[in-house]
């Protein structure tokens, strides 16, 4: 729950950032242990409500009432977990039931109550029961158990008066804390911040994360790099995939070790591949924001496609939507839009890259990046047309765009990611065998020649065989011929 602010005071969001933790192999194992013992108290208000169902009971849902539970437990139930951890589990869970029955209430039969165990949890703590010093924080745990000291990889982003509260988490076996800190909102001089009254339409894609279009100009921000990751992922978790088959126990037979630890690595593989398109999306958005203070464009009118997603479009363009990151790319505009001043107004965006902005005119949804009216031959970037159209129907009043002649910018998102121009980071240098197995340098030394008192090169007696013995050493500076 927030604090209660005045109501002078200046006005402010939350904001997290996940910060890498830089533990020993005690620190690591006791911070799994409070993960594992957060995932038992998951389980025990599963189980917990499970009995109270099966007797007919009513089920305790509420965080007060999970709390009294808890306190009848008494301490010491969940291993190093303090209380004030195993409240912010019985928080979460609270949380998720009374979502999903506020869903379930307005009609989404799609909502699911919290019934799934899981192993591991993520504890939060909250301002006033942890410690933080720099890059040393420390986390408090149960009675008769020692704090646990542990250490982030680089500075906090906020100011430390500011950290309202830190969650202990663990993705794909990498441990992290989620430090949240209240951020204010950026203040302008009169006449230099965003202009309510000035709007711009943004159009949300695959090829392209963001359109966005004005009537002074347009943005183009480039997902390739994203769809280049995303390929690449795939393709080595096919090859992983079959290279593991082989190996696999025969029918009837336990998982062995191998297999085990198989799994593992596949989890480290997908949360890198999910961090790193999590930071091109993150990049897209500062790019689309950055665009609109210089412009001091103060609303945005953004297309939810969401609406559209749930049609079956063939199994390609399935999985294309799926790891699409519609709604990362939304909440990631709208937090950083919101601490820069700029407004961000959902609309429906259906229609919007078939139809003429100037003639509103149907259009057949052109294959290409290309959009042509056949009635005014307006030719104009596709998803240009589209922002334009979502400019049109903000409910604050949507103003008119012709796309056609408008500056285009253009951006790329993900400088991290592989593309057409460079090289995918995760291959060895110049894909070269002997270079990967460290028989050959990345950068070849210069040989000096042997030269006589008046500078002529000498020759050397070398037997052939014993050269290409001595080859690999000797370019890796062992030895002397």
């Amino acid at each position: 729950m927030p604090r209660q602010r005045a109501a002078d005071a200046p006005r402010i969001v939350h904001r997290t950032s996940r910060i890498a933790l830089r533990t020993t192999s005690a620190q690591r194992r006791r911070c799994f242990g409070l993960l594992r013992s957060g995932g038992d108290v998951w389980a025990t208000v599963l189980d917990f409500n499970e009995i109270r169902r099966r007797n007919g009971a009513t089920l305790v849902v509420t965080y007060q009432g999970l709390c009294r539970e808890l306190a009848v437990a008494g301490a010491g139930c969940f291993g190093e977990l303090s209380s004030v951890g195993a409240r912010s589990i019985l928080r979460r869970y609270a949380d998720a039931w009374m979502s999903a029955a506020k869903r379930r209430g307005a009609g989404d039969t799609r909502a699911r109550y919290p019934r799934r165990k899981k192993a591991l949890v993520p504890s939060r703590y909250y301002a006033g029961t942890f410690s933080l010093n720099g890059r040393h924080l420390t986390l408090p745990t149960a009675r008769g158990a020692a704090p646990l000291l542990l250490r982030l990889t680089r500075d906090v982003p906020y100011e430390p008066s500011t950290v309202r509260a830190v969650t202990l988490v663990a993705d794909g076996h990498r441990l992290s804390v989620d430090v949240t800190a209240e951020v204010p909102v950026d203040w302008y001089a009169v006449g230099t911040g965003p202009d309510p009254e000035q709007s711009a339409g943004v159009d949300l894609g695959i090829i392209h994360l963001y359109a966005l279009a004005d009537q002074e100009g347009a943005l183009l921000v480039s997902g390739r790099a994203l769809r280049a990751e995303s390929r690449l992922h795939l393709a080595e978790s096919k090859a992983r995939s079959r290279a593991a088959t082989r190996r696999a126990p025969s029918r009837g037979q336990r998982g062995s070790r191998r297999w085990r630890r198989y799994r593992a690595r596949t989890k480290v593989l997908e949360a890198r591949h999910q961090r790193r398109l999590k930071q091109a999306r993150h990049e897209a958005a500062r790019a689309v924001v950055d665009y609109a203070l210089e412009r001091r464009i103060g609303t945005l009118v953004v297309g939810d496609p969401r609406g559209l997603l749930r049609r079956n479009a063939g199994v390609r363009q399935n999985r294309a939507i799926s790891e699409w990151g519609v709604g990362q790319l939304i909440s990631s505009l709208t937090d950083k839009a919101e601490v820069a001043g700029i407004a961000v107004v959902l609309v429906d965006e259906r229609g919007s890259s078939s139809t003429c902005p100037r003639c509103a005119g149907p259009v057949p949804k052109p294959k290409g990046r290309s959009f042509s009216c056949p009635a005014c031959h307006l030719n104009a970037h596709r998803d240009i047309v589209g922002a334009a159209n979502i400019a049109s129907r903000s409910p604050r009043g949507g103003i008119v765009i012709d796309p056609a002649g408008l500056a285009t910018m253009h951006r790329r998102a993900g400088q991290h990611l592989p593309g057409r121009t460079r090289r995918d980071p995760r291959r060895v240098a110049m894909g070269n065998r002997a270079r990967s197995k460290g028989l050959w340098p990345a950068v070849a030394r210069p040989f000096a020649v042997p030269q006589d008192a008046d500078g002529e090169s000498l020759a050397l007696d070398i037997d052939p065989s014993a050269a290409r013995n001595r080859i690999p050493s000797l370019i890796q500076g062992e030895g002397n011929w």
